[in-house]
Formats: C-alpha cells, sequence, structure tokens
C-alpha cells in the first residue's frame, strides 16, 4: 500500500488548503488514518485522525477550530481542510494509515506516505 499526499503549496497567512491523501488500489475506509506535521528543526507531531468509523480526533490544540479531517469514501480519499493558517503551521504533513482501523499512535501506523509541503508566509 502506498499513501500519496496532495495538496501543499504556498499561501499566505490566513488562507486556506485543502491536503489529501489517498492509497491506489485500497479501500482507505477500512483504516484509521492520521495527519502528522513536522516544521524546519522540529518534532513530528500529531495534528488529526479519523478512525474506520468516522470518529475525528484533533491533537494540536492550535490547530481546533481551524483545521478538519474527513473522508471521502467514493474518492477514497482523505482530506484535511486547513483555514486561517498560520506562519507556525508550516511544516511538511503526511499521512499515514493503521490497518486496524482504531488508532493513530505513532506505534499503530503501518503506512506513512512521503508528505507535502505547506509554507506560510506573511
Amino acid at each position: 500500500l502506498q499513501l500519496v499526499e496532495s495538496g501543499g503549496g504556498m499561501v499566505q497567512a490566513g488562507g486556506s488548503l485543502r491536503l489529501s491523501c489517498a492509497a491506489p488500489g485500497f479501500t482507505l475506509g477500512h483504516f484509521a488514518v492520521g495527519w502528522f506535521r513536522q516544521a524546519p528543526g522540529g518534532d513530528r507531531e500529531g495534528v488529526s485522525c479519523i478512525t474506520s468509523g468516522g470518529v475525528t480526533t484533533d491533537y494540536t490544540s492550535s490547530v481546533k477550530g481551524r483545521f478538519t479531517i474527513s473522508r471521502d469514501g467514493a474518492k477514497n480519499t482523505v482530506y484535511l481542510q486547513m483555514n486561517n493558517l498560520k506562519l507556525e503551521d508550516t511544516a511538511v504533513y503526511y499521512c499515514a494509515a493503521d490497518m486496524g482501523g482504531t488508532s493513530c499512535r505513532p506505534r499503530d501506523l503501518d503506512y506513512w506516505g512521503k508528505g507535502t509541503l505547506v509554507t506560510v508566509s506573511a
């Protein structure tokens, strides 16, 4: 299984981006999928998670009310809608998947994408 992220780019502060995570050839709806990010020189941090049952969790308090994770079963894609972007949201964003469908703890994740860069400018 290969996870492919897309949708990153450069945006001004206050703008929006929507990241996509796809798994060509696989039914992503069976997996829990999490979004993580790693800022330049920083550690990886969890952002949001959606289980196979559709339960969502935000791990980073700074994104609550601004980021929304969702999935589209028909398109076999998980999204991260990012609104009101701030300079500190600049990072490489990764999606990762858990075959068990219930966990986004890094130790439980079976597959990782290569990431997509989000750059927020002033």
